[in-house]
């Protein structure tokens, strides 16, 4: 679960850092993207061939689900809130917590 909430936080840093919406950060996350790897694709000023990333976001997005934007758009803070409400431990049943039995052991 800690890293989920990690990889929540770096798509934090990311919106902030290349100036993303959270419909853009979602589409990112459900295509499967790196975080860490946007710098590259947000080139736009230095290679001025390639789209700026909001946009190349989008292109790739429709590409691939054939729809302009995700149904519903969740903001990063609710889904951190409720990933830290729902890592709550459940209690563990009397037989959980009984050791283990080797079968290869002898009594």
């Amino acid at each position: 679960m800690a890293v989920k909430k990690a990889i929540l936080e770096k798509w934090m840093v990311a919106q902030k850092k290349h100036r993303l919406s959270d419909r853009h950060v979602q589409m990112g996350r459900e295509l499967g993207l790196n975080p860490d790897k946007l710098g590259k694709i947000d080139n736009h000023k230095q290679e001025t061939w390639k789209a700026p990333l909001p946009q190349f976001i989008e292109k790739i997005y429709f590409k691939r689900f054939k729809k302009e934007a995700p149904e519903t758009v969740k903001p990063l803070k609710e889904i951190i809130a409720e990933h830290g409400k729902s890592s709550v431990s459940c209690p563990l049943k009397p037989s959980d917590s009984a050791p283990l039995k080797h079968s290869t052991m002898p009594p």
